[in-house]
């Protein structure tokens, strides 16, 4: 598919790839060397779309005619982020202030050429049950989502066991709204 266009998926996320790969895309992996740092005053719902813009910004002097695809995904509940948990305390914290609410999870995408930039984001909103205290602990010592933004994975036990309902895109909750990307890569 996309005959003649060299993709490079700037994402060392094991799901990004399977995504790609499973709607067909043939491209090469590099991991953007980016801090994710950002503007304390940015709105928080412009936050995904602001580092997959600055993961894309990396790539812009070294590609010639490559398009980039970055992405960021972020969790937001009560208007703050949960980032990737950097301990099993935080992510079983995290798990804890998930159980039995609702969250939204942006997925923020910027997709750029030599010539061309993209940039778009998606929003999903996902509610949990109540979890237990021994499920989560199960999960976080089983599964160790220290790679995941909000300390979940969705297509992981505790999405399976845990998640009552989900407005939008599972996809986007996975780390990328891949019916977007397919869209704007097929016209490009």
């Amino acid at each position: 598919m996309l005959q003649g266009i060299k993709l490079i998926l700037a994402s060392s996320s094991p799901r990004r790839q399977y995504l790609m790969r499973e709607a067909g895309f043939s491209f090469i992996v590099e991991n953007p060397d980016t801090d994710e740092s950002f503007p304390v005053e940015l709105p928080v719902t412009q936050v995904a779309r602001y580092l997959a813009a600055k993961k894309a910004e990396s790539f812009r002097m070294k590609i010639h005619d490559e398009v980039v695809l970055t992405a960021d995904t972020v969790v937001l509940l009560d208007d703050k982020i949960l980032n990737k948990p950097k301990s099993r305390k935080e992510a079983i914290d995290m798990l804890q202030q998930l159980s039995g609410r609702t969250h939204l999870v942006m997925t923020g995408v910027c997709i750029l050429s030599a010539d061309r930039e993209v940039s778009f984001d998606d929003t999903t909103e996902v509610t949990f049950g109540q979890l237990t205290s021994d499920e989560i602990h199960y999960y976080v010592d089983t599964f160790k989502p220290f790679d995941k933004a909000g300390s979940y994975g969705a297509q992981d036990f505790i999405g399976m066991i845990g998640i009552e309902k989900i407005t939008g895109s599972y996809f986007n909750v996975m780390g990328l709204p891949i019916h977007k990307v397919y869209q704007v890569l097929k016209n490009w």
